[in-house]
């Protein structure tokens, strides 16, 4: 997980056609992470414990590895900014939505608005520039996304599901801002010690809130390690080290396009795991955010 030179990166392997596609499949395990976590803690006690565990363990591999820091303050400060934005806001109100009742699909549904979003900012700050094809691609994977989870609605009172939709706008605005952020003032940088300045503000961040809004109660089952165990060494370790990777080498759209793959990947992981159906709109709209996703990522 070093630091690529520009030449290292500009040479093509064939493994790197694999990293999104594992991305994809990594990032969907989230919410069926929170899903078996969070009836046993409350959601910013589980995210402040799941950031702590993380900066514990790179701090640990930092050490032994002797990976090296940022030498400037200012890339300390777009690091952990950057961080704060696509793990602390992200993160806090994905579990929020979740842990008020809001199903995973719709809270997918919502943050799946990140890449048309990503695309109308991206000109303006990161002078990107999306092609037809691309705004064709980026409106079927919206189209993809809402088949899969249409569904979905009809279980959440309509009277409630403003007060729950809240938290996963803020989740959306926190993931788009955090990419932009992050590919304009600070695209590369080491991983290993990367992830420590991103993640301690994170943590410290999520207890104070916690100690200010829950109970900080944690039930300790099976189930609920095993939730934190995988959201910790798999989400926060595996999946976001890739995403950085993509941030480093891809355009802002090009990346956030992936993000249409989530929900999909996520509805045939509950089907897998808790038998969750599957219509024939939502298989037609899995289709649609595959396609939609291939003409979002021609960047030629």
């Amino acid at each position: 997980m070093t630091q690529a030179t520009p030449h290292q990166s500009s040479v093509s392997n064939p493994l790197d056609s694999l990293v999104p596609l594992l991305f994809v499949a990594l990032w969907s395990t989230g919410f069926i992470g929170a899903k078996l976590g969070l009836p046993y803690v409350e959601p910013l006690t589980f995210l402040g414990l799941r950031f702590a565990i993380v900066t514990v363990l790179m701090l640990a591999v930092v050490a032994v590895v002797r990976a090296p820091w940022p030498l400037a303050g200012r890339a300390w400060g777009h690091i952990a900014v950057s961080g704060l934005l696509v793990h602390g806001v992200y993160l806090g109100g994905v579990f929020m939505a979740i842990g008020h009742g809001l199903p995973s699909g719709i809270t997918a549904l919502v943050v799946g608005l990140q890449p048309l979003l990503t695309a109308l900012v991206a000109g303006a700050l990161l002078g990107e520039k999306v092609r037809p094809a691309q705004w064709v691609g980026l409106a079927l994977g919206f189209s993809g996304v809402a088949l899969v989870v249409a569904g979905k609605v009809a279980t959440v009172p309509a009277g409630a599901l403003v007060g729950m939709l809240l938290p996963a706008v803020v989740a959306l605005l926190g993931i788009t801002a955090g990419t932009l952020y992050q590919k304009r003032f600070c695209p590369s940088f080491d991983l290993r010690t990367g992830s420590v300045i991103q993640y301690l503000p994170c943590a410290i961040a999520m207890a104070v809130l916690a100690y200010a809004a829950e109970s900080m109660a944690i039930t300790w089952t099976g189930e609920f390690v095993f939730a934190l165990g995988w959201l910790v060494l798999v989400l926060s370790l595996g999946a976001v080290s890739l995403l950085n990777l993509l941030i480093r080498r891809g355009g802002a759209v090009n990346v956030a396009s992936l993000f249409y793959l989530t929900p999909p990947t996520t509805a045939l992981i509950a089907w897998a795991m808790f038998g969750e159906t599957l219509t024939g709109w939502a298989l037609v709209g899995m289709a649609l955010a595959a396609v939609g996703v291939w003409l979002a990522r021609q960047t030629r």
